[in-house]
């Protein structure tokens, strides 16, 4: 998760936009793309959603930047869990 607010502060310094969270997540597989294409010498047209501003989640930034922010894997069985309650389609 921490690296994803780095991308999205590199996004923020050379774009001047602070994305929300869930792009943020989005940018950092185009970015990671980017590099593996630079890498690999391979050309793409690499496309992503930018959806809305961040400014709702400067308090999470803020948490980020001053390094109180940790990743964070939710345990299989609650995941297991969560999904029992899905309906089924």
């Amino acid at each position: 998760m921490t690296d994803v607010f780095k991308t999205a502060i590199q996004f923020a310094r050379t774009r001047l936009i602070f994305p929300v969270p869930e792009s943020a997540h989005v940018i950092k597989v185009a970015i990671d793309e980017v590099l593996k294409c630079k890498e690999t010498g391979e050309s793409k047209c690499i496309q992503f959603n930018l959806t809305g501003h961040g400014n709702f989640d400067l308090a999470v930034y803020e948490e980020y930047m001053a390094g109180k922010l940790s990743d964070y894997e939710d345990p299989d069985d609650q995941l297991n869990e969560g999904l029992k309650c899905l309906p089924q389609v």
